[in-house]
């Protein structure tokens, strides 16, 4: 049985628990999930998206199959049991080809997802709500489903031609609103999912899968993606209010077999994280939030660095950042707009953290490592940690962290976690 189908029978039973989905091709971030699943004792579920690894290699330059062993090397690294690791597929669909006409990106989606099964991954979401070109969004639902069923029977074909069991294979449907990763623009109100929209996914995704042949599938479509009204911005965050997802509840309440999983749930309170669980949002997926964090530790002990060492010789990590996104605007600039004060700010400190996309530069990759080193051969000084990362100084104070520089930076991500 897949880990999550178990999660979810538990979940319905109201053993009230959840799941964390690890959205990041990070190294740092990767290693940093993977020591507090073992902390907890818990299964670690890694996702990537349908833009960051695909046939091609999407911006990570990475396949299904490349990533997948590249977690579980990781994994190897770090003595994290792989038979713990569930490997996810998030947004697969036409997504990163909206550009072109139904008959050229529905071929490219289907080879997607086969690649995703073929590979090992066992957790699918399946989205074909985007426009494609000459289409006017929003996209009805029938053709949605329509597109899914085309999805899903690439995918449990897939999984039969490389021999995989198929019952080890699940499935997500529906999407959110907004853009995942984090709004382009301002937020004002946000509203959740309507119950009636959440009901006709159901319904018209149940009808698109047996009209297809594929109705014995449909018991392990595990979980919906709705929107509970939790995203955030450039500068803030929208919090997640009970009352307001009372219809949804009820939705999910009556549909045996399904949770809700909730994207952007990035920078949510503990007790906001807690409530959506309680409310049947067993699966929530985090991003930009655990960069967010890796920045943070970076850039202190960057900060750190450039008191121990003479004027000169800091490895600056901060300013190549800086150097390197300017040098290659493509991934923010369409995102930040104000005067070049307000975008410097945005680029450092924005929630939606698009600096996420440059830590794979060869030269913020070498800074990044320069710095780590430099503060492990000059030692960091107790007080200097206190001043930039105080919580985690107050663990290696009471030896529960060691005074390293990578695995204060570790420590930090796994705050977010």
């Amino acid at each position: 049985m897949n880990p999550i189908t178990a999660l979810v029978a538990r979940h319905r039973a109201g053993s009230g628990e959840g799941i964390t989905s690890v959205c990041s091709a990070n190294p740092y971030v990767l290693r940093a999930s993977m020591r507090q699943a073992l902390e907890d004792d818990a299964p670690l579920l890694v996702e990537a998206t349908s833009n960051q690894v695909d046939q091609f290699g999407g911006y990570t330059g990475m396949t299904p199959a490349d990533f997948r062993r590249a977690v579980l090397d990781l994994a190897d690294a770090e003595g994290f049991p792989a038979e713990r690791l569930i490997l996810g597929g998030d947004h697969l669909g036409p997504n990163t080809w909206q550009d072109r006409p139904a008959a050229e990106a529905m071929p490219l989606a289907v080879e997607l997802v086969r690649a995703y099964v073929a590979a090992g991954y066992t957790k699918i979401h399946l989205d074909c709500s985007m426009p494609l070109q000459g289409e006017t969004a929003p996209l009805t639902d029938a053709v949605v489903a329509e597109r899914a069923a085309v999805l899903l029977a690439a995918a449990e074909s897939a999984a039969t031609d490389a021999g995989i069991d198929r019952d080890g294979i699940v499935y997500v449907i529906g999407t959110e609103v907004p853009t995942p990763g984090g709004a382009k623009e301002t937020l004002h109100d946000l509203e959740p999912t309507p119950a009636t929209a959440a009901v006709g996914t159901l319904d018209v995704h149940r009808a698109a899968f047996e009209r297809a042949g594929l109705a014995d599938v449909w018991p392990r479509v595990v979980a919906l993606v709705v929107q509970p009204a939790v995203e955030f911005d450039h500068l803030q965050v929208i919090d997640y209010v009970p009352e307001a997802t009372a219809a949804l509840q009820e939705v999910i309440e009556a549909t045996p077999g399904l949770v809700y999983e909730a994207h952007s749930t990035d920078y949510q309170t503990p007790e906001a994280l807690r409530a959506l669980v309680d409310d049947h949002w067993a699966v929530l997926k985090v991003g930009p939030g655990l960069t967010f964090g890796l920045r943070e530790g970076l850039f202190a002990l960057d900060a750190l660095e450039s008191e121990l060492v003479p004027e000169g010789s800091a490895t600056d990590l901060r300013g190549v950042v800086e150097r390197r996104m300017l040098a290659e605007p493509g991934r923010w600039e369409r995102y930040y707009e104000g005067d070049e004060h307000e975008q410097r700010i945005a680029r450092t400190y924005s929630y939606s953290d698009r600096m996420r996309y440059y830590w794979p530069d060869p030269e913020i990759t070498a800074a990044t490592e320069a710095l780590l080193g430099s503060l492990d051969e000059v030692g960091i000084p107790l007080p200097l940690l206190s001043q930039y990362l105080p919580v985690q100084y107050e663990r290696v104070r009471e030896g529960l962290l060691p005074n390293r520089a990578e695995d204060i930076v570790l420590d930090r991500v796994r705050d977010v976690l």
